[in-house]
């Protein structure tokens, strides 16, 4: 069981690890062609874009795995009844948007001009949506290599799109390129990737059969509708660092820089956390259908146990490596070096982001319990601390303060998550070797960052042999204990 959840994990992270890689290409064009204040304003919209992805699904993915899964249920029935409502209220959303788009923009103090980027928006979101379902039927069926050749066809498309429209057009095809459009060239890309990938969905689409039935729909909602607040709330802890910093840092805390300046500096470092994001997103397509098949094993807890453990291993190795290696993958991702004056925001980042993942494995207890609203109560006090830690260390200690507060806020939420779910749904979790790996990795990140030398060739030498050290005690450590050592 381990081995096959691992090996979807692997194929599911190649489509999110390829994904994020390509997209970093991304962040070396758009830091070349963009600048801070300009990528700004393009973080500041995606920020707000991730609030209007969590309202579209609505908590209709995790629902839908849960209802599909009851042996009572019938699964076609089910898909109809999910993707129904979803097209409905995707396209209630966007046209709603579409009308009001000027207002919006002037809501988030842009000129009306912007209003067309809020239109290209809300047809991403619906496009996103109407997949998601469809999407969501491939991990229950366990088709895990359609699903990741979809996801990387998808991804490449946004890339190619992205230098075609921002590189080689002002280049070659100068006729094409609208330079009023400028940053909205990159939304635009996102559109066209996405609609090029729903043909390829097309027998998900042909064998699905509009159903508005509100009887079968209402328990799917009141099952799917704390998980809406709680994915609102965790867009809070996620994405709300950029409003504060735009609106709360202080006029000239960083000297020479607007504070849209700071805003497009800390989304440029803040992505090389994603490496950690990429093995959570990997994980959660594969665990979310994976955990509900087994919840009614009598042998479950163990199991998630070890599941939650090998996940810790992973996501501390890359803690490490990434933290360990910030000089040399600058040089490989930043364009402009006016982005790496933030890199100290990473490794809290990265951190922050591992202890997010470990909350995503501790969450099976309140799905599998049907205790969703627990999410919601978790999300909630997790979104009170992020905007309590950004108000009160940001104009302390700028972007930096941002980036403690979210490693405060998800720390928090593991820890909240953990007490009541030993309380509902006790699972034997090694606490001890999870946190001395977080430990042990801090301590030589520590040492990298403090010990340093004026030569780059040999002051990464000495990161990457601090990595090795890293590696070799972690493994030699895991070693003992399969030996029962």
């Amino acid at each position: 069981m381990l081995k096959k959840l691992a090996s979807q994990t692997v194929i599911y992270g190649i489509s999110s690890n390829l994904g994020r890689f390509l997209n970093y290409t991304l962040v070396y064009l758009h830091t070349a062609v963009f600048l801070p204040a300009e990528y700004g304003i393009m973080s500041d919209f995606y920020a707000k874009a991730a609030f209007f992805n969590v309202i579209y699904t609505y908590g209709m993915e995790t629902a839908y795995f849960r209802f599909v899964s009851k042996p009572e249920n019938d699964p076609q029935n089910i898909y109809n009844i999910v993707l129904s409502a979803l097209l409905t209220s995707s396209l209630f959303f966007s046209v709603l948007l579409t009308i009001f788009a000027s207002f919006f923009a002037n809501l988030m103090q842009y000129p009306d001009n912007f209003g067309q980027y809020v239109v290209w928006f809300a047809w991403l979101f619906a496009s996103d949506a109407i997949a998601a379902i469809p999407f969501a039927r491939l991990r229950q069926e366990n088709k895990a290599k359609l699903f990741t050749t979809l996801r990387v066809v998808s991804i490449v498309a946004n890339v190619l799109l992205n230098y075609f429209f921002l590189w080689f057009c002002p280049r070659y095809l100068p006729t094409l390129y609208n330079e009023n459009i400028g940053i909205g060239y990159i939304v635009i890309a996102n559109l066209i990737s996405n609609v090029l990938v729903l043909p390829f969905l097309w027998r998900y689409f042909v064998s699905f059969q509009f159903t508005l039935d509100f009887g079968k729909f209402k328990p799917i909602f009141l099952y799917a509708y704390p998980i809406l607040f709680t994915g609102l709330a965790g867009m809070i802890n996620e994405v709300l660092s950029r409003d504060f910093i735009k609106y709360w840092l202080p006029e000239g805390f960083y000297p020479d820089r607007s504070n849209l300046d700071a805003v497009g500096i800390f989304s440029a470092c803040y992505k090389f956390s994603v490496f950690i994001t990429l093995a959570v997103q990997g994980f959660k397509y594969a665990a979310e259908p994976f955990f509900f098949s087994k919840a009614a094993d009598k042998n479950s807890p163990e199991l998630f146990a070890k599941v939650t453990k090998y996940f810790v291993i992973v996501c501390v190795c890359m803690y490490a490596g990434v933290s360990l290696n910030l000089d040399l993958l600058q040089h490989l991702f930043l364009a402009n070096p006016i982005y790496a004056e933030g890199l100290l925001i990473v490794p809290f980042l990265l951190l922050a982001n591992l202890f997010l993942g470990v909350y995503y494995n501790l969450s099976v207890w309140f799905k599998v319990t049907d205790k969703t609203y627990f999410g919601t109560l978790l999300g909630f006090f997790g979104a009170f601390l992020t905007i309590a830690g950004n108000l009160l260390l940001i104009p302390i200690w700028g972007y930096v303060g941002s980036a403690v507060a979210t490693l405060i806020c998800y720390a928090s939420m593991m820890i909240a998550s953990y007490y009541f779910g030993q309380k509902y749904y006790p699972i034997p979790y090694k606490i001890g070797n999870g946190l001395g790996y977080v430990l042990l990795a801090t301590a030589f990140i520590l040492v990298g960052w403090f010990i340093k030398f004026d030569n780059f060739w040999v002051n990464q030498a000495w990161h990457w042999a601090l990595t090795v050290g890293f590696l070799a005690v972690l493994g030699g450590r895991e070693y003992k204990e399969m030996r029962g050592e």
